[in-house]
């Protein structure tokens, strides 16, 4: 059985780790922020203490046996409901907010591993998370500018004659279509179209050709 000095300290230690990846999420102002994570590191670490530790008075008693990681297991499934409600689905299709769940995943699990006495494991977790979220997110954008195929939707009038605009999207040579849909809606037609990676002043020029037309309601670029 931990005496209540370890026991303070494990827990302390799982709210400072839930903290340092909490405030780069907070500095981003996303839903989950630094408290939200501390309370997930804390309280796994609460769990796990409880799971290792709480049952200690009828171990070793006629016919009882327990397996001690049971309770700390349901900590990796259940974290996922946390998760679901840091997911945004937006209008045009676009999700965000996984990279924010799976911090709260990874910071229950470092909760999880505090509880438990690995304060190597846990520390090394935090700073590498730390590493994903906030120095690897420079490349990530770089790698999206130059090879993230891009998304145009775009809603003409159901009443327009919109087959001059998609033939000149379709047959510019300044850029490459990969994949193009069309779906009717209530306020018109919707179509999808997905390029190749472009440049900015690329994607600038597509734009204000379609913004120009009048068959066109409205636009939209997935990035």
């Amino acid at each position: 059985m931990l005496n209540s000095s370890e026991v303070l300290i494990r827990l302390a230690l799982a709210a400072f780790f839930g903290a340092l990846i909490g405030l780069e999420r907070e500095r981003k102002d996303w839903t989950a922020g630094m408290r939200t994570h501390m309370m997930v590191c804390t309280g796994s670490c609460l769990i796990m203490l409880v799971s290792a530790f709480g049952f200690g008075d009828v171990l070793g008693r006629p016919n009882v046996v327990l397996d001690p990681s049971r309770v700390a297991a349901q900590v990796v499934s259940g974290i996922g409901f946390i998760g679901a409600g840091t997911i945004l689905f937006l209008k045009q299709g676009a999700i965000r907010g996984l990279t924010t769940a799976a911090g709260l995943w990874t910071v229950a699990a470092i909760g999880l591993a505090t509880g438990g006495g690995m304060y190597f494991a846990a520390g090394a977790t935090t700073v590498i998370a730390l590493v994903i979220l906030w120095a690897m997110q420079p490349l990530e954008r770089l790698y999206d500018k130059r090879f993230k195929q891009r998304t145009l939707e775009l809603t003409t009038h159901r009443d327009a004659d919109d087959s001059a605009l998609i033939h000149r999207l379709l047959s510019n040579s300044e850029f490459r279509v990969r994949t193009f849909t069309r779906d009717t809606t209530e306020e018109g037609f919707l179509y999808l179209l997905r390029f190749d990676p472009l440049d900015e002043e690329a994607l600038n020029r597509v734009m204000d050709e379609v913004k120009r037309d009048p068959v066109v309601k409205e636009v939209f670029w997935s990035r």
